[in-house]
């Protein structure tokens, strides 16, 4: 017999909160339609609605079975499929209809494509790393497809080889260092993240005595992929549709490396004597189990989980509580828009984390030795 958790994880009213994605793309629609104020309603919705939501419906402490089988899910797992094709014909669709609209003048456009970043990063790139942590082929490749379409591919590579095993470390770019503010997180990630993935890649090629430029090695799938939604915004539309695509694709970027910057900011591993590091617990991450930004994240927000378990499906995530994993006074949305005025930054999260050094490494006094990590 399934316990209770297997079988309500396995109806589709279980899963019908986390299609809540799937109400944003006919609000890009409507802002290419209609023009006017409605082409911020992608930010405004995915920011602040949720961020509302959050306020009201408040925090979801309850853990699904972590055993409940893959076929118990496949409610889940369906919008993370669907997606990709659902964000491709919006995307392009967009790219065709609003360089040609006489009623959009070029603030609008601007504007609405900005609100499209924000949901191709706030739910396209999150959906792609759900996917690309799958063994499925077919999941992978359409993470390899959401990331093409933001031109960030690499992202995969350095996430499942370098950010995953090296998180909490000097050797991993992704996590932002104690006072690092976002500004000079940023560019650095943006940098050191590509050369990393690429080293990574390069380094498993080398280990079977392949050449780097093999065409065995995923950045040559990254370049063509990327290359057909440049030549494909280009044939739509041009420049215009070209300068259209990048600025949606650097938006959502940014939106990932926000998240990427409160994930596990200030947040260290021990080093042992032996020179290596200890293993990833709970608490090297940060956690929030905010109801309502957590159906838009498919519980990305369960972080800690995450990275406790990496092969653990969403909806079967875990939270913790607080002597077991440190705990964001916000979801992510609020906590990006915090990461924007490092001031404030700082005096949320700076106290959590001396507490947080207090609570799991009382015998360090000196933080020095870590102040890169």
């Amino acid at each position: 017999m399934p316990s209770d958790a297997t079988a309500s994880a396995s109806t589709p009213s279980s899963a019908a909160p986390f299609w809540v994605s799937l109400a944003l793309p006919p609000l890009a629609l409507l802002g290419a339609l209609q023009g006017g104020w409605t082409v911020i309603l992608l930010p405004l919705v995915t920011w602040y609605l949720f961020s509302g939501l959050d306020l009201a419906i408040g925090r979801n402490t309850e853990n699904a079975d972590p055993l409940t089988p893959l076929h118990a899910l496949r409610w889940h797992t369906a919008i993370t499929l669907i997606w990709a094709p659902v964000q491709f014909v919006m995307l392009f669709w967009l790219l065709w209809y609003v360089p040609r609209a006489d009623h959009l003048g070029t603030a609008e456009c601007l504007a609405l494509f900005f609100g499209v970043g924000v949901i191709t990063g706030t739910v396209g790139i999150n959906y792609s790393h759900e996917l690309m942590h799958q063994r499925s082929r077919v999941e992978r490749w359409m993470a390899d497809l959401l990331l093409a379409m933001v031109l960030y591919s690499h992202f995969r590579s350095e996430h499942l080889l370098v950010h995953h095993r090296w998180v909490g470390t000097p050797r991993d770019a992704v996590t932002a260092r104690y006072d690092e503010g976002f500004y000079r997180f940023f560019p650095r990630v943006l940098l050191q993240s590509l050369v990393s993935a690429f080293r990574a890649e390069a380094d498993m090629l080398a280990r079977k005595k392949q050449h780097w430029a093999n065409p065995a090695n995923p950045f040559c799938r990254y370049l063509i992929l990327q290359a057909f939604m440049i030549g494909l915004a280009l044939t739509l539309s041009g420049w215009v549709g070209l300068g259209l695509f990048a600025l949606q694709a650097f938006t959502a970027v940014w939106q990932l490396e926000l998240v990427n910057y409160i994930e596990h900011y200030g947040l260290t591993r021990r080093r042992l004597e032996n020179g290596h590091y200890e293993p990833v617990r709970p608490h090297h991450s940060w956690n929030s189990d905010q109801r309502a930004s957590n159906w838009l994240l498919i519980n990305l927000q369960r972080h800690s989980d995450h990275h406790f378990k990496p092969d653990r499906r969403f909806p079967v995530l875990q939270t913790y509580p607080g002597d077991e994993a440190p705990q964001l006074p916000f979801g992510y949305p609020v906590m990006t828009m915090a990461a924007m005025v490092p001031p404030l930054w700082r005096r949320i999260m700076h106290p959590r984390v001396q507490a947080w050094r207090r609570r799991h490494y009382p015998d360090i006094d000196d933080w020095t030795a870590y102040a890169d990590t």
